[in-house]
């Protein structure tokens, strides 16, 4: 039985759904094929001279894996030239990337970690891509794109999605009708649909949080861990397991396949007051996903999709996954 590809998937969407244009079903496709690229990149490993690191740091002040700077520059290479977007963002760039003026500009821009969990890079396990999808603002038509315009709450993305290079390297992806997988085939080179209706358990016994952090942690948090590790003799009745993995990629993908809470919380130190977490190229695309999928997504009190961002590299906490967790979670916070 032939599997249907990513083409076929986005102009069925186009068609049947009319949940994308077809200026984001190209959008889409120029995206994945810039993944495909970072994943052949990324599967090289030593052999391809892209492990290690530079001596540069990026605008949050860390210091740049070589592949950090070889996935940015892919992605934006791929996506100027399409005639779909007016400029993109990357967590890896101060300020935005305005598309030259030699290339014809659509009506879209493009936000994108180009590659979460780069301190697992050099040890062999499972990093990815976060991108997100919202509309240029009506009033910057024939107009130059500010960063002002990228500052729309999540709520207003059109499609989001992440690829992860794991031992399959797949995309996961949403363009609001659900939540969708796609796994590459190596062999024929295409993105081939082998999860049509991804679905978050409602109910989780499993947990994703670094707990080298605890001493740092707001008294909510620390109180539904104490509960979580009290195990069935506990509050909460049951027993939990804990994974983290130190990418937000492979972290919510175990997630959306099996159920589970990740939390990466404010805390009490000065650089974790208002979170750790990137708004705009990580959680919200995340959290789309992550509702759209059944679940839920917040910073601790409010869902982070209605937040309305202020600046380019904001940051935020970010719990998301299971329903009922995230909501017990979320009424510890307002019992505290």
């Amino acid at each position: 039985m032939s599997r249907k590809t990513l083409t076929q998937y986005l102009v069925e969407q186009q068609r049947k759904e009319q949940a994308v244009s077809a200026e984001v079903r190209l959008l889409i496709e120029t995206v994945a094929r810039a993944c495909k690229a970072i994943g052949h990149a990324v599967s090289k490993g030593a052999l391809g001279g892209v492990l290690g690191s530079l001596d540069t740091e990026n605008v949050q002040g860390e210091v740049q894996k070589k592949l950090d700077v070889l996935s940015n520059e892919i992605l934006l290479e791929a996506n100027e030239w399409g005639g779909h977007l007016a400029a993109m963002a990357s967590e890896e760039m101060e300020t935005i990337h305005l598309i030259p003026n030699r290339y014809p500009k659509g009506e879209y821009l493009l936000l994108f970690d180009p590659l979460d969990g780069s301190s697992n890079i050099d040890v062999n396990v499972s990093i990815g891509t976060i991108f997100s999808v919202l509309h240029a603002p009506h009033h910057t038509s024939g107009q130059e794109v500010g960063e002002a315009d990228f500052l729309q709450p999540g709520s207003q993305q059109v499609a989001a999605g992440y690829a992860v290079y794991g031992p399959q390297t797949m995309l996961v992806l949403t363009v609001g009708t659900g939540v969708v997988g796609f796994t590459l085939d190596r062999e024929m080179g295409s993105w081939v649909l082998t999860d049509e209706d991804i679905r978050i358990p409602e109910q989780t016994a499993e947990f994703a949080i670094n707990m080298s952090n605890m001493r740092h942690w707001e008294a909510p948090v620390k109180r539904y861990i104490d509960d979580c590790l009290a195990g069935k003799t506990g509050p909460l009745g049951k027993d939990y397991n804990m994974r983290w993995i130190a990418s937000m990629v492979a972290d919510v993908h175990r997630i959306l396949t099996r159920g589970g809470i990740f939390m990466y919380p404010r805390d009490e130190r000065p650089s974790g007051k208002k979170g750790k977490l990137r708004l705009m190229y990580e959680a919200n695309p995340m959290s789309f996903i992550v509702e759209q999928a059944g679940g839920a997504a917040i910073d601790g009190n409010c869902r982070i999709l209605d937040i309305q961002p202020d600046a380019l590299h904001q940051r935020t906490g970010v719990v998301l996954g299971s329903r009922e967790e995230v909501e017990r979670v979320q009424q510890y916070h307002e019992t505290a």
